[in-house]
């Protein structure tokens, strides 16, 4: 299994929900603690999973060469994803959305000393259609579903035309993964995102997806696995997915 390490929830829809805000504003400094029996399963801290998909993301924009330098990290959570976005991709400037303020607190703290990564809400937050990469790790599951198609249009605002919206969420098809979010705390109001749910959903708001990968097979206390798992991310059993999506046609 791989821990979503942003637990917090950006809705930008017609209006915020104040039960996921306050919800995730309790659990934002203790969060470490709510997730360690699942990181003893994993075989792994958290710093370990949000490094691996920072860099199996590098790896797959590489291959597009695209070398994104305005980046989002959509739902960011306590920002743990932010500092690894400018040091792996080489983004010039890196802004991370919440919706909880306790969350954004601890996000801040984590990168008071970098000038170009910054957070904020996303009320304040007004899309510009100038970002090159939009990147989402676990929050669409804690996003009610009727509010899912109006978040996928905020995000396909903020993109540049060619922009990459790269979405990772948890896999309901692996069974750890499935087990750990149906007793997890941070889980108990999620609903999971499938891999074909997902991608309808950013199909059918304007985005062209470009391929699924999936990762996160073998727990971290068998890293000597791990250099295979670059040759399974076709099997969809891996603890995460990525989708990775593409913004076609002209400014709006």
């Amino acid at each position: 299994m791989s821990p979503s390490d942003n637990q917090a929830t950006c809705r930008c829809g017609s209006r915020p929900v104040e039960q996921g805000r306050s919800e995730f504003d309790e659990t934002a400094r203790s969060y470490e603690a709510l997730f360690r029996p699942w990181l003893k399963i994993a075989g792994a801290p958290r710093e370990h999973f949000a490094r691996s998909r920072v860099k199996w993301l590098s790896h797959r924009l590489g291959q597009q060469r695209v070398a994104p330098k305005r980046v989002m990290d959509f739902g960011c959570g306590t920002g743990m994803s932010l500092s690894l976005l400018a040091d792996i991709l080489g983004a010039e400037q890196v802004i991370g959305l919440d919706t909880s303020e306790e969350s954004l607190a601890v996000a801040r703290e984590s990168v008071a000393s970098r000038s170009s990564v910054g957070v904020d809400a996303p009320a304040n937050y007004l899309p510009r259609q100038d970002l090159d990469l939009v990147f989402c790790n676990g929050v669409f599951h804690h996003i009610p579903v009727p509010e899912r198609p109006g978040v996928v249009d905020f995000i396909h605002r903020c993109l540049r035309p060619g922009g990459i919206f790269a979405l990772w969420e948890n896999n309901p098809w692996n069974p750890m993964q499935a087990f750990a979010m149906k007793h997890s705390k941070i889980d108990r109001n999620a609903i999971p995102i499938s891999p074909p749910e997902s991608r309808r959903l950013l199909r059918s708001n304007r985005f062209e997806v470009v391929q699924t990968d999936y990762l996160f097979f073998f727990p971290g206390y068998f890293r000597w696995l791990q250099p295979v798992e670059a040759l399974l991310t076709r099997v969809p059993l891996g603890a995460q997915y990525l989708v990775l999506a593409v913004k076609r046609g002209h400014a709006e």
